[in-house]
């Protein structure tokens, strides 16, 4: 079984997500944290429930869902791992720090860790993600399923009840409708956990969404 614990930080109010099983390994997908106040939650999250980061894991290469990844690298050594699609958005996170949220930073980032693919896990005590390569929102966007728990991390692809924007840079409207007709198989039952808002379900996305369709 696996426990998953949401955090929303920074401006944009992202989803950072915390998923642990009973080996106390966890993974960290989208560190979006920004505000102390949002780092120390996270940090006493991990602590009280002394869990062993293992994979820091991003599903696009936006700023909202990166902007954390220095204080991961920093607190507990991880380096990003994100689909090789979306390298120069990695190279331009400072950059749409200052654009989307008004905010120069200081610092600069830590290098990548690993470049991902569909053909890629990540694999963390009992439990495994396998990924779907999902673009649309980003040409490197991916989706993160856990089969044994039935949960599906989409970051800005589908949200409850939307999709995510396609009129940044890789952006397609084509290729994210494709993108969740692919998904759309999923068992009606599948948690979604979305990069903003709350989460929902395959089945009801699949009865009050308009982008999807079987």
């Amino acid at each position: 079984m696996i426990n998953i614990q949401r955090f929303a930080c920074n401006m944009l109010r992202e989803n950072t997500y915390i998923v642990s099983d009973e080996t106390k390994e966890c993974v960290i997908i989208d560190c979006g944290a920004f505000y102390e106040e949002e780092k120390q939650a996270i940090k006493k999250y991990i602590e009280k429930n002394q869990l062993i980061p293992k994979h820091l894991v991003a599903t696009h290469g936006h700023i909202d869902h990166n902007i954390g990844n220095k204080f991961i690298f920093d607190t507990y050594g991880l380096k990003v791992e994100v689909h090789k699609d979306d390298e120069k958005l990695m190279q331009m996170l400072p950059e749409m720090a200052q654009q989307l949220c008004n905010v120069t930073l200081d610092y600069e980032f830590p290098p990548i860790g690993k470049f991902l693919t569909g053909e890629n896990t990540i694999n963390f005590g009992n439990h495994t993600f396998t990924l779907f390569e999902t673009p649309g929102h980003s040409q490197g966007c991916i989706m993160l399923y856990c089969k044994e728990e039935n949960v599906l991390f989409t970051g800005d692809t589908l949200f409850k009840g939307s999709i995510g924007r396609t009129d940044f840079i890789g952006g397609s409207m084509f290729q994210i409708i494709q993108s969740l007709r692919m998904i759309s198989q999923l068992p009606d039952e599948t948690v979604v956990l979305p990069g903003h808002g709350e989460q929902t379900t395959m089945g009801y996305e699949q009865t009050t969404n308009p982008y999807l369709d079987r």
